[in-house]
């Protein structure tokens, strides 16, 4: 009896104090823990993308460190508001560190949402096309590329999924035209009117020509990057897009992803990217060559 008595006063324990939570929970409480949750998961995710894996687990660590201080008594000046502030401070110094990456980001979620609508609508970049078509772009896009870097004709292609910004696209000429290496190398002729800008390819089309992008604000870059080459690396560091660009000095070829500049980029290497590009468009057989 006497056990059961016991028992019955822990349940009323145990309830008195659930009810005790409850009833100091507060919206500002709530609040809070919502903030901190958002504000931790965005930061790991732009540490994760950015393969920060070591500043990640720094980051947690020294979370959970302080979130651990805040509980035992010998550490006075560690409250639940110095936790919160804390982890506001670090995460906004993170942020700040990598104010490239989140920019990106914040681009990358705007032009998804601003796209959607018409992404539902046109579909997948090569939709209704062949495998044949997909390789005869492929195939145009490298003629086109390789006979401007023989030529020494300068160049600058980005390769969009419908993610750029509305403001770069409509900084050129719309063009609305099938991929044809006649029609690349046209534009960029060294007299015509458009072969200063950026041509933007989206699938099977140029989408547009002549466009104005953003420049890098980085530096450690070869001497001879001129205004081109700051232009397909500063894209790629506000848009997940790949930029392709033919220096008019030297002919170099170089490949341009996520702000990292791979030169010399020879047929394989063009056929790897444009492969990776069209990836979902083409058959699984061709995935793995």
């Amino acid at each position: 009896m006497n056990g059961l008595l016991t028992f019955e006063d822990k349940m009323v324990e145990l309830i008195e104090r659930v009810s005790g939570f409850f009833s100091a929970f507060s919206f500002a409480f709530a609040l809070e823990i919502l903030i901190l949750f958002c504000l931790i998961f965005y930061v790991s995710k732009i540490l994760r993308d950015n393969d920060a894996t070591r500043l990640m687990v720094l980051y947690w660590v020294l979370i959970l460190a302080v979130g651990v201080m805040s509980e035992i008594e010998s550490f006075p000046l560690v409250t639940k508001n110095f936790l919160f502030y804390f982890v506001i401070m670090m995460s906004m110094f993170i942020l700040v560190m990598f104010n490239v990456e989140v920019k990106k980001s914040l681009l990358d979620m705007r032009s998804s949402a601003l796209h959607a609508s018409e992404k539902n609508v046109s579909g997948g970049l090569m939709e209704g096309r062949s495998n044949e078509d997909v390789e005869k772009c492929i195939s145009d896009i490298i003629k086109a590329l390789q006979n401007m870097s023989k030529n020494n004709v300068g160049g600058l292609v980005v390769l969009s999924r419908n993610n750029l910004p509305r403001q770069v696209l409509q900084s050129g000429v719309m063009v609305d035209a099938e991929i044809s290496s006649q029609l690349i190398e046209g534009i960029f002729f060294p007299k015509a009117p458009l072969h200063d800008g950026a041509m933007i390819i989206r699938g099977h089309k140029i989408q547009a020509a002549g466009c104005f992008l953003p420049l890098t604000q980085k530096t450690n870059y070869p001497k001879d990057f001129g205004t081109r080459h700051r232009a397909g690396i500063g894209i790629t560091e506000v848009a997940n897009v790949i930029s392709i660009v033919i220096s008019e000095e030297t002919g170099i070829i170089s490949v341009i992803k996520q702000g990292n500049v791979q030169r010399y980029a020879d047929y394989d290497m063009l056929k790897a990217v444009l492969k990776d590009y069209y990836w979902h468009e083409l058959p699984l057989s061709d995935k793995k060559r």
